[in-house]
């Protein structure tokens, strides 16, 4: 692939997923939307291989996010996320598990660090 073709992909990768954020609640929304955009500009220096790696992992989270919201069509209640395999677990380094774990008990806090507001709603 050559390297605009690269840049054009992962632009396109980063806009879907972004949008298809705007389906989570807000407060998922806001957490989703910051680790994407820290995610992905970690990564801008990244070796081949590791591209392909990262390129091809939020690939397989926007199609199953993107499942989810499709699936959730006319139903009030959106449900969100999947089980780790453990496999894919064991592949993960230290520091990666690490954030996940972060992530995992930032998403699941009963009073999340966002207190972030829909448009129109009396505060």
């Amino acid at each position: 692939m050559s390297p605009a073709a690269h840049v054009s992909a992962v632009r396109s990768l980063y806009k879907r997923i972004l949008l298809l954020h705007r389906f989570m609640p807000i407060d998922l929304r806001a957490l989703g939307d910051q680790y994407v955009k820290d995610e992905f500009r970690r990564h801008k220096t990244a070796s081949a291989e590791e591209a392909r790696l990262f390129m091809a992992e939020w690939q397989n989270y926007k199609d199953t996010l993107q499942t989810q919201v499709l699936e959730a069509v006319g139903n009030k209640k959106l449900a969100f996320g999947s089980d780790l395999p453990e496999e894919k677990l064991k592949d993960l380094q230290e520091e990666q598990i690490g954030q996940l774990y972060e992530l995992m008990l930032e998403s699941t806090k009963p009073n999340r660090q966002f207190d972030i507001q829909e448009e129109g709603t009396p505060k």
